[in-house]
């Protein structure tokens, strides 16, 4: 399978925060063919093994979450849907939506909008807060009332072609980096490796890094990359702390990476001449690397990240040639790793 359907297959798939089984039964598939061992944690997360078959291996860790922003219903009045967010979504980008509501058989549903023309000025410059937005499925109030409390949901939408080697979809953060991973792996199927390798496939990184922190727990890396997109450039973003899309993944620096590790992904880039660029990461790197970082006794950690556009919204836009490059940097790495590489 090439990168560009492995992204587009994870991006439709519907998996908000604590409801992830869709994505993590379809991501098993997808790695059985190139480790040694898959299985799923007991808070969800996808972990996956390939051995070197060598006594005392280092033991390297590629993670990425397998989650996405949506909501939970939490009632209904007057056959309209109350909801509650789960994980950051604007306001403002939920007016008028397209969603899916995750019952047995899914409902299509929008985030109900007064047109203009009966708003007041006020009304027309105020963010509506989520607590007052209603989605209509189109159901009646009798029957609407029958659609269970806590039911997950997500944003509608397909997966479509751009110019300039960009793809539009939901769900990008981070499925994008799933099968950035998942194209880093199958390339390894036939290499001997001098390390371990350990793939944390991890939940509710939207709630707080929560599969994280278990998963690292649980497997005890000595290394870890975490694999995560990050802001893009656009005409109206800020001029800092946003990258431009098309030019290479993001290799942070800052005090949640190891500098050392960071610095081998950088001579790697040099060397097999991947574009690439630095992100400065001055506290938390907003990644997983967050809390595999103090693990334990610690983990060596880096963060690679892809530029994404629309973050947390139905239309995230990445350009595939920045996870191709993600991926290769992923596959070198591995690949040429020492054994005496500290």
């Amino acid at each position: 399978m090439e990168l560009e359907d492995r992204i587009t297959k994870l991006s439709l798939l519907n998996a908000p925060s604590g409801f992830e089984d869709a994505a993590a039964e379809c991501i098993i598939d997808m790695l059985l063919p190139y480790v040694d061992e898959v299985r799923r944690d007991v808070i969800g997360n996808v972990i996956a093994i390939k051995r070197c078959g060598k006594p005392n291996a280092v033991k390297i860790l590629l993670d990425a979450h397998m989650d996405e922003v949506g909501f939970i219903i939490t009632g209904s009045e007057e056959g309209f849907l109350k909801f509650s967010l789960l994980g950051s979504i604007d306001p403002r980008n939920l007016i008028g939506c397209e969603v899916t509501v995750l019952t047995t058989t899914p409902i299509f549903g929008v985030i109900a909008c007064l047109p203009p023309h009966v708003l007041t000025k006020d009304e027309r410059e105020k963010v509506i807060a989520v607590k007052d937005l209603y989605i209509d499925v189109g159901l009646s109030g009798e029957k609407a009332d029958a659609v269970p409390v806590g039911t997950a949901g997500v944003f509608n939408g397909t997966a479509t072609a751009l110019a300039g080697n960009f793809v539009c979809a939901k769900a990008l953060d981070n499925r994008l980096c799933v099968a950035v991973m998942l194209d880093a792996i199958s390339k390894l199927k036939n290499e001997r490796l001098n390390a371990d390798l350990l793939i944390l496939v991890s939940v509710q990184e939207e709630l707080g890094m929560r599969g994280a922190v278990t998963g690292a727990f649980d497997l005890r890396p000595d290394y870890c990359i975490a694999i995560d997109v990050t802001h893009a450039e656009t005409p109206d973003s800020p001029k800092t702390g946003v990258f431009k899309a098309g030019k290479g993944p993001a290799i942070g620096v800052g005090p949640n990476i190891n500098r050392a590790f960071s610095q081998k992904l950088i001579e790697i880039c040099q060397r097999k001449e991947i574009p690439y660029q630095i992100e400065v990461m001055a506290g938390s790197s907003g990644t997983d690397a967050w809390p595999i970082q103090i693990s334990r006794e610690g983990v060596c950690t880096a963060v690679l990240s892809v530029p994404l556009k629309y973050m947390h919204s139905p239309v995230e836009v990445a350009n595939l040639s920045d996870a191709a490059f993600a991926s290769d940097v992923l596959f070198f790495l591995l690949r040429e790793w020492e054994v005496n590489h500290a």
